[in-house]
This record gives C-alpha cells, structure tokens and sequence, in this order.
C-alpha cells in the first residue's frame, strides 16, 4: 500500500463523518458524539498526514509550496472545529459552521486527492511512498 492509498481510504470515512454530522439535529447525544469522531478523526489524520507526507514532501523544491498551502488549510479546519466546540449544540449557527467545515474539508481533500498526489508522486521515490504509508498508519494509531 502506498501512501496515497492509506490517505484516501481515510479521506472517505472523513467524507461520511461529515455528511452525517451536518445532518443532525440540536443538541442531541447523536450530534455530540459524531462531533467527537470528526474531531478525534480529523485532528489525527492532520498529524499523522503532516508527518508522512507534508515534511518529505518539504524537502523536495518542486512540492514545497503545495505542502504548505495544504498545512495551512489543516490550521483553519483546526480553527473551525475549536468554534464548534465554543458554540452551543442548539444554535442555528453550530450547523452553519459545520456546514462551512464540510465545505472546506471537503474542498481539500479533493485539492490534496486531484493535485497534491500527483505532484508527490512524481517527486517522491516508489520505495517511499511505501514506507509513507506504513509511518502514517502508525502516525494514525498513535493519535487516537
């Protein structure tokens, strides 16, 4: 398994966190509790990937840019999930925010599956995309 393989697999759980979260109602145990594995998920999945793949990918002149624009994005879905959890379950304004973290997760993970992949995959030896793959499963385990 490569390490792009190892992403994608996450990048879809992530996807269906996501929609069933903007589904739920208030402040409900359904609504806390899915809050709680997008979260966990998330903020996992942003320092295992940051490790596996963004600081290799930093090295090499020709994906620098890209890592850190797709860091960058990492830091403003931190600063959504910290106003989901400031804002009360109940409000209008806990969906809005949670429509508008879909909207950007969302958003890069299709940027990181469409450009950053094949852009690492041209810059990063077979070999290493392998072992990638294995430092971000244990990146993974480690953060949960």
């Amino acid at each position: 398994m490569t390490i792009f393989e190892a992403l994608r697999a996450d990048h879809d759980k992530q996807r269906t966190l996501l929609e069933l979260l903007v589904k739920t109602h208030g402040d409900s145990e359904g609504r806390d509790e899915l809050f709680e594995k997008v979260k966990t998920e998330l903020s996992a999945h942003a320092a295992a990937e940051e490790r596996a793949l963004y600081i290799p990918m930093m090295e090499v002149d020709l994906t620098q840019e890209k890592a850190r624009h797709s860091v960058a994005e990492h830091h403003e879905i931190d600063e959504l999930l910290e106003t989901l959890e400031e804002t009360d379950f109940s409000s209008s304004a806990w969906l809005s925010t949670a429509k508008k973290l879909q909207h950007l997760v969302t958003h890069h993970l299709d940027e990181e599956e469409q450009e950053v992949f094949q852009l690492a995959g041209r810059a990063l030896p077979e070999q290493q995309k392998t072992s990638l793959a294995r430092t971000y499963q244990k990146e993974m385990a480690a953060h949960k």
